[in-house]
């Protein structure tokens, strides 16, 4: 690793880290007393709002509910949700806001999407800007980003007060909860963050596509067919090609800040466009790119401020926020190091790949220029910790060990930063684990925060915990043997297998990013993945709130001289070592196939040329 990538790669973290480690305290206090008090200042210019929605949907606000109570209406409202953004998609064509005329997405593209977004996983299996009108991408899609969001954040918040509360049946409203945290949390940040956007060139308009004329113009030959849009075949029957020249570029408009907001702040991932924030209109600047790579990673650490704060007693939260960075760290300098390489198959053409005026240095395959190797380094490692699908690079065209970094990543369970919400209640599940081998080594009951960690929570942990390496691992297995899977892989052996395990990997942690090297708008794929992505979410929520249910329940034990502390550096450590040691034994042999292998190619080959 060149000393002078290295300098700006370490300047840029911890620049990223001292804003968001500065912001967080705020907005974690902020969120707190948004969603827990009812007459907080800074929120009641919302509460006419928020009284008017409820006497609409005939709520009351004042009525909680148990763990039961509260799953049902998670499912209920989420199954809902799948249902119209299903809907919408199917209807496209015949509503409003549809400049380009598009028709209806296909069944299993649109069961696919709706799952993926519903799910705050927001894989995308389509191109967006020749697929979703504008309606489809407003009213569907970026509806779902704030309360699919707002759903992880609610969920957490219930953990959060199983912990908090002792001797009660209630763990809250899930419909008081959910309003308050997209009003009070998530929109006024969305807003914000769109018009930083837009101050950097982002997008926001409902104009039609425009077409722009090119300074050269684009020669290059297609297939050509007949009348009926059939290929033309010469007397071999090999088809026929014709020459082609363009002088023009059409350019997708769209209402593309107020996604990419949402996108960013509810971890969302997805884009308005299919290269994804690395799309000029998504993404245009290093300072947006900044912007974006901060709002991905503010609430997730907001809210370790939040937890500290309910439990009262904020060493708890700052433990577990220090956990996720030292991860999150380590992972982050690995992705940097490997990319300053370039992949095994330019360096076998003895490419020069140093540093100097004319280029960049490293592996800059499927990277943006504007960006370079250290932001998007740093971009790739963020939004695959973070359970966001968001990219500003091609995946796919990392080094092994570059794209076994956020493959990793989502394989630990999402639990570094982690979703908005589904990130938290992910390490706090590992938490509970960690007590509990703790436990086990000193030979006393196990207890966190004053609750006994007993053999229900322990049922429960244990489901949260291998629900997604059995949906990983199976799912791939599936995908391997059968030749609809097979057939979506564009690059044969070990490198088509790590598409396939990223993909996986991605859908059932409910990420959405992906290697891009596999076609996966198939319906073999689209249900598949979708499977995944549904389980994925709500069989670790379910057991999650089951949790909360059994904590809350439960009277608090004081402190005792035998107590283990779950605050300072040994409880770091154990924590870290709980996710490290499950996502190892788990995912090795799978790893091993893949970006492993994948690394240990070019050696295996320059030993058999010897």
């Amino acid at each position: 690793m060149s000393t002078p990538h290295f300098t700006q790669f370490l300047g840029l973290l911890v620049l990223f880290l001292a804003i968001l480690f500065v912001v967080g305290p705020f907005l974690g206090r902020y969120m707190r007393r948004a969603v827990e008090e009812g007459n907080f200042s800074l929120t009641a210019w919302g509460r006419p709002i928020e009284r008017v929605l409820y006497r609409v949907a005939g709520v009351r606000a004042d009525a909680e509910m148990g763990w039961k109570q509260y799953a049902i209406a998670v499912l209920v409202f989420n199954v809902i949700g799948v249902i119209a953004v299903y809907a919408l998609q199917r209807v496209q064509g015949l509503l409003p806001l549809n400049p380009q005329a598009f028709g209806a997405v296909s069944p299993d593209s649109s069961f696919n999407t709706a799952i993926s977004f519903v799910t705050n996983t927001n894989w995308q299996g389509y191109s967006g800007e020749s697929t979703m009108s504008y309606l489809t991408q407003m009213l569907a899609l970026t509806v779902q980003n704030f309360v699919s969001a707002a759903t992880g954040i609610a969920v957490v918040f219930v953990l959060i007060r199983g912990f908090a509360r002792h001797t009660s049946a209630t763990i809250g409203n899930f419909w008081v909860d959910i309003t308050r945290t997209t009003l009070y949390v998530l929109l006024p940040l969305s807003v914000i963050t769109a018009l930083l956007l837009v101050s950097q060139g982002v997008i926001q308009n409902f104009d039609g596509y425009k077409d722009a004329n090119l300074v050269t113009a684009v020669e290059y030959t297609q297939p050509k067919v007949d009348a009926a849009g059939q290929p033309v075949l010469d007397p071999q029957g090999k088809p026929v090609t014709e020459a082609m020249k363009t002088t023009t570029q059409t350019l997708a408009m769209g209402p593309v800040a107020s996604q990419e907001a949402i996108k960013m702040l509810g971890t969302n991932g997805g884009g308005f466009f299919n290269a994804n924030s690395a799309h000029p209109y998504e993404n245009p600047t290093p300072l947006s790119n900044f912007i974006e790579m901060l709002a991905i990673f503010l609430i997730p650490a907001a809210l370790c401020f939040t937890f500290g704060e309910m439990v009262r007693d904020r060493r708890q939260g700052v433990a577990v926020l220090a956990s996720m960075t030292v991860i999150f760290v380590v992972m982050a300098v690995a992705a940097m190091a490997s990319e300053q390489h370039i992949t095994a198959a330019l360096s076998s053409l003895s490419i020069d790949h140093a540093a100097s005026a004319l280029q960049a240095g490293g592996n800059m395959e499927g990277k943006e220029v504007r960006f370079g190797i250290s932001a998007t380094s740093l971009f790739a490692t963020i939004t695959t910790a973070a359970s966001c699908g968001a990219v500003n690079a091609m995946h796919d065209s990392f080094t092994a060990i570059g794209g076994l970094v956020p493959m990793l990543l989502m394989q630990l369970g999402e639990v570094v930063f982690g979703g908005v919400g589904s990130g938290l209640y992910g390490m706090l599940v590992y938490a509970v684990l960690a007590v509990f081998i703790a436990g086990l080594m000193i030979g006393r009951t196990p207890e966190y925060l004053g609750k006994k960690i007993e053999a229900y929570e322990m049922k429960m942990t244990a489901v949260a915990i291998l629900v997604t390496p059995l949906l990983v691992l199976v799912g791939t297995a599936i995908a391997v043997m059968l030749e609809p899977g097979r057939a979506g892989v564009f690059n044969p052996g070990t490198h088509g297998f790590s598409e396939i395990l990223y993909a996986l990997s991605s859908a059932s942690n409910n990420n959405g990013s992906a290697f891009a090297g596999l076609s996966a708008n198939t319906p073999f794929y689209n249900t598949l993945l979708a499977a995944a992505m549904w389980f994925g979410r709500f069989w670790i929520i379910v057991p999650v709130l089951a949790m909360a249910g059994s904590l809350a329940a439960k009277r608090r034990t004081p402190v005792t001289a035998g107590t283990m502390p779950t605050h300072g550096p040994l409880f770091i450590v154990l924590l870290v070592g709980s996710v490290l040691l499950v996502g190892a034994l788990t995912y090795v042999p799978a790893l091993a196939l893949g970006p492993v292998a994948e690394q240990l190619q070019p050696a295996a080959v320059t030993a058999a040329a010897k």
